[in-house]
């Protein structure tokens, strides 16, 4: 399994000749590496609706006739612009052939807006959990601080987690910082800063407020050391 960041929230893994892509914001995203024409993901998932997560999804999915797994509604309105989709709910799991993916809560708002600055609403925000070849990735999308974040690690042992530290949207350094305390992760990878100036951080900040875990701090195409 390789496991690779791109910027922003946007993390590709590579698993038994699949390539899954979370939230592949790529256009507009100044910190990624990625090229939208160069992408051929497999599988897409979805951590929720707002639009510098959804990124790419629908021009990727046509493209590629990728699967793009999501909360119920937000995979509902994907569907409705032709993408092939698996809807899924928070606390919901599955096993597909490319690994098990389940959806947590994370606590934040989700809704797409369009062109015509019209704006969707595209149901609960999410975190995910994937589990392939004996590893298990928590992404946990944009989220606050919460309390059941002891109860995810306790119930799922997790080798890396991708946690937002950017503040202002979502989780601060400070509350990420302890959010890796509950989720006692091996491996922590900050995401989620530095791509707008209300969420500029210095992830090195981050790395000296963690105890318990090894700190990977990522550039934009780097793989995390497992």
């Amino acid at each position: 399994m390789q496991i690779s960041y791109h910027g922003h929230s946007v993390v590709k893994i590579e698993t038994n000749g699949t390539t899954i892509l979370i939230d592949p914001f790529i256009k507009g995203n100044g910190q990624t590496d990625l090229i939208v024409e160069n992408e051929n993901p497999n599988v897409i998932l979805l951590t929720h609706g707002h639009n510098d997560h959804v990124g790419d999804t629908v021009e990727l999915s046509k493209k590629n006739n990728a699967l793009v797994v999501a909360p119920y509604e937000l995979a509902d309105y994907l569907g409705w612009q032709g993408c092939n989709v698996h809807n899924m709910h928070i606390g919901g799991a599955r096993q597909f052939e490319f690994g098990k993916v389940k959806f947590t809560q994370a606590f934040h708002g989700s809704s797409y807006v369009t062109e015509n600055n019209e704006i969707i609403y595209t149901g609960m925000p999410a975190g995910i959990l994937f589990t392939a070849e004996g590893k298990t990735i928590y992404h946990a999308g944009d989220t606050a601080l919460f309390g059941d974040m002891e109860l995810i690690g306790k119930r799922h042992p997790i080798d890396v987690a991708f946690l937002p530290i950017g503040d202002n949207f979502t989780m601060g350094p400070e509350d990420a910082a302890y959010a890796v305390s509950l989720l006692k992760p091996k491996i922590v990878v900050p995401i989620h800063y530095n791509t707008f100036p209300p969420i500029k951080q210095d992830p090195y900040e981050f790395a000296k407020l963690v105890e318990g875990a090894e700190v990977q701090i990522l550039s934009a195409g780097e793989s995390v050391k497992l």
